[in-house]
């Protein structure tokens, strides 16, 4: 009989998120159901379990990064954000995002002719073909190109050939840490084509308003339009989780979307969060926040 997995972070049944330096004072907890993988890969603690009420979760250096039950809610606003601000996206990169759900909503865009993916960490990918198959069946798309490496290589490789990027990426913390400073948003910036847009994760007006202060600072210095919007997701420290939109053309407007070609009916049948006044109000600041990231 095969021994029952554990791991450190869960004790008594219950899986506690908790960090000293991201969101001290607070954690999240999740009832546990069964440990269903426990892996030490090249780069990072690897965790998946089953949870009582949210479904499977994958769990990275004790962050936890998509559950089954929310994840639409982070996939389908950092994607659509950005894709629906481009008047013809056509080909598409996303850096991290390994678990397959940025790929999945980037695939419900009929422009869309070539999907590529680059993470760090294949473990990541195969782990989450095996637990996350509604996310990772996305690979089985012909148009989905996967590269196994580090980011800023891949990108420094690049120039001028994506219509949209998605930063897909963990806190600032470690690898991760370099993904929201100055040099990779110049990276970025020089991937993209003339119209070319970014999204990245850009944490919590609640808990991180310095990091998304500095962030937005710095994109507005390398990006003509650049704009912090952010979505509701219970499993994200504070229940939200925001975004920099970022585009390299001076006359975008990434606050509404410029093209939404989908029906009323697509919407409801392949959607579960993302609409078009999502879209606008997404961009609508707590005015804690608009005084921050939003004053002239």
């Amino acid at each position: 009989m095969a021994q029952e997995l554990t791991h450190p972070s869960i004790k008594n049944g219950w899986f506690a998120e908790t960090s000293d330096t991201m969101w001290p004072g607070q954690a999240m907890s999740l009832k546990v159901e069964k440990v269903l993988h426990v892996e030490q890969s090249k780069y990072q603690d690897v965790l998946v379990f089953k949870s009582t009420n949210y479904g499977n979760v994958l769990v990275l250096d004790n962050c936890i990064q998509v559950t089954e039950r929310d994840e639409f809610a982070y996939q389908e606003m950092i994607t659509h954000l950005a894709v629906n601000s481009h008047p013809n996206p056509r080909r598409a990169l996303v850096i991290g995002g390994g678990d397959g759900g940025v790929l999945r909503e980037l695939l419900k865009h009929e422009s869309i002719e070539e999907a590529w993916l680059c993470d760090i960490d294949e473990t990541v990918i195969e782990v989450s073909k095996k637990y996350l198959p509604e996310m990772a069946k996305s690979y089985a798309d012909p148009r989905v190109h996967v590269h196994i490496g580090d980011g800023f290589k891949f990108l420094a490789e690049y120039q001028n050939q994506f219509d949209v990027i998605i930063t897909d990426s963990s806190d600032p913390e470690g690898p991760a840490e370099v993904l929201f400073q100055k040099p990779y948003f110049e990276l970025l910036k020089n991937a993209l084509t003339e119209k070319g847009v970014i999204t990245t994760q850009a944490e919590n007006i609640y808990l991180h308003m310095d990091i998304i202060s500095k962030l937005k600072q710095d994109c507005s210095e390398i990006f003509p339009v650049a704009e912090y919007a952010y979505t509701m997701i219970p499993t994200y420290p504070s229940g939200s989780i925001g975004f920099m939109v970022c585009s390299k053309d001076p006359n975008a407007v990434v606050n509404k979307p410029i093209r939404f070609e989908w029906t009323d009916e697509y919407v409801r049948k392949n959607m579960k969060y993302y609409n078009a006044k999502i879209h606008e109000a997404s961009f609508v600041l707590p005015t804690f926040a608009d005084e921050v990231l939003n004053k002239k």
